[in-house]
């Protein structure tokens, strides 16, 4: 028994091990740079070893995208928790989430939108796998502003979603402009923006600035 365990536990730090690697090769030259062999030689492992750790191609992919959702979820949404409901975990969440693709906690920028950007197009398992994930952080900064809303912190604000679909937007622009610039700007600018449109829906000046975006 304690033989099989030792196997578990070394399969398992194999895996992340793995899969860390599989995250920043896909984050700069996508899903589909994900090999096998590559992975094998970038760990200093043999390929049948890879091969058995994931089964396929894409059971890799599905597998690269979970630890990527883990991941973001521990740079970005555990930390806006410890903030409380409202307009300062939405701050929170913005702010942190500038910080995660500033820093590159993934060596090409924000993981999603690389993948986004190569999967759009192209049906199927892995794509579902990429829409699943981005819903978690959809739902989770939509129903973050819900809460601003219903706190009356957010007064003029109507639609939950839609201001979460322009910070998203933000988001974006902001991760494409800096990768392909090389500069931190563009994070700055979202910072700013984020912020000129949380004063237009009636947010206090006082808590965006307590919270970094004033």
């Amino acid at each position: 028994m304690q033989q099989m365990d030792g196997r578990k536990a070394r399969g398992d730090e194999s895996r992340r091990t793995v899969l860390a690697r599989a995250i920043d090769i896909a984050s700069v030259d996508g899903l589909e740079g994900l090999t096998i062999g590559r992975l094998a030689s970038d760990v200093s492992a043999s390929k049948s070893g890879v091969a058995a750790l994931f089964g396929s191609k894409e059971q890799l992919q599905l597998a690269t995208i979970e630890a990527a959702s883990a991941v973001f979820a521990e740079a970005v949404i555990e930390p806006a928790r410890a903030y409380p409901r409202g307009l300062r975990r939405v701050c929170a969440l913005v702010r942190l989430w500038l910080g995660y693709s500033a820093d590159r906690v993934f060596e090409g920028g924000c993981f999603f939108l690389a993948a986004s950007v190569e999967c759009d197009s192209k049906p199927g398992p892995v794509r579902d796998g990429l829409i699943r994930a981005l819903a978690t952080w959809d739902g989770y900064l939509g129903v973050s502003i819900g809460y601003a809303m219903e706190q009356g912190e957010l007064p003029e604000l109507t639609d939950a979603e839609q201001l979460a679909f322009e910070i998203n937007a933000l988001f974006n622009e902001s991760n494409t402009r800096s990768l392909l610039h090389g500069s931190r700007v563009p994070y700055e600018q979202a910072r700013t923006a984020i912020a000129a449109r949380l004063l237009s829906l009636g947010a206090r000046p006082a808590i965006l600035a307590e919270a970094g975006l004033g």
